[in-house]
């Protein structure tokens, strides 16, 4: 089939056309191979912009389309369906921006008329080499994996979890809570951290849909958007968990050696009390491997 490519440059009030001269570049490339039509408008995404490309599909029978304008960002979505409309694979379309990429960021306006002449004569080769391509609709798991039982973590986990979503929070410390477990109080309010933290952190042992997983770290994962695979390790209690209520006296009457063995207490950066975290402890302390 013969490449028939539509170029369509939009002056986008004088965001582009005051500093590229636009009829020059739409004169330019209407000289290049397999461009059919070249036309240059106001405001290309506006709706008369928009019947000027279905037309020329139409009647033409364009089957590439450039829009030479802004970034793809704002405006891709709108010719692509644009094209579609008029019967035109949506994925033969190529944006080439000319205004991000040269007359925002340009004064002289020999060398931006030439850079624009330049991007889209290249979306011109480009446009030659795309196919027609189909958009499929398949199953996801709409589970969330959050990483790190923060308050960031645990908040997103709380509302995640409130709009029904099933939700896997992994924490490599023992329990949740993170930094700002450590604060008295929390600026620029000072209210008290804990009262902040500590019903979150109980709702979220408690939510049905979020699945704790503490004192664990995430191994490998695989997969792709939709259906990753996580694996998760779990690193041992040395406890029968379901006999264990925290109380922490098996913590108290551990005959292993704290790491560290001592707290240096620090007032920038002068040491002002070394406590050893074995000192209240009248039991032998032994090392433990």
């Amino acid at each position: 089939m013969k490449i028939s490519i539509g170029v369509y440059i939009c002056h986008c009030g004088s965001n582009i056309a005051g500093t590229i001269d636009v009829r020059q570049v739409r004169e330019s490339i209407s000289t290049a191979p397999n461009v059919v039509v070249a036309r240059d408008c106001q405001f290309m995404c506006s709706d008369p912009g928009q019947a000027l490309i279905k037309q020329d599909i139409r009647e033409k029978e364009l089957n590439r389309v450039i829009v030479a304008a802004c970034s793809p960002l704002m405006h891709e979505r709108t010719f692509q369906q644009t094209c579609e409309s008029a019967g035109l694979n949506r994925y033969l379309f190529q944006m080439a921006n000319i205004r991000e990429h040269c007359s925002w960021v340009h004064e002289d306006r020999v060398a931006a008329t030439n850079k624009a002449k330049a991007i889209i004569n290249a979306a011109v080769r480009r446009v030659g080499y795309q196919q027609q391509l189909e958009t499929k609709t398949i199953p996801i798991n709409p589970a969330t994996l959050i990483v790190g039982g923060g308050i960031a973590g645990i908040q997103a986990a709380l509302e995640i979890a409130a709009s029904g979503s099933e939700v896997y929070l992994v924490e490599r410390e023992p329990t949740i809570g993170g930094k700002m477990a450590l604060f008295d109080k929390t600026f620029p309010t000072l209210d008290c951290a804990a009262c902040i933290l500590t019903p979150k952190m109980v709702n979220v042992g408690q939510n049905p849909n979020i699945h704790l997983m503490s004192y664990s770290e995430i191994a490998d994962v695989s997969g792709s958007l939709g259906n990753f695979k996580v694996n998760v390790t779990r690193k041992p209690r040395f406890i029968d968990e379901d006999k264990c209520n925290g109380c922490g006296i098996c913590y108290n009457r551990c005959p292993a050696v704290r790491i560290p063995r001592k707290r240096a207490l620090t007032l920038d950066g002068q040491v002002l009390r070394e406590v050893s975290l074995a000192a209240s402890r009248k039991e032998e302390v032994y090392s433990h491997e």
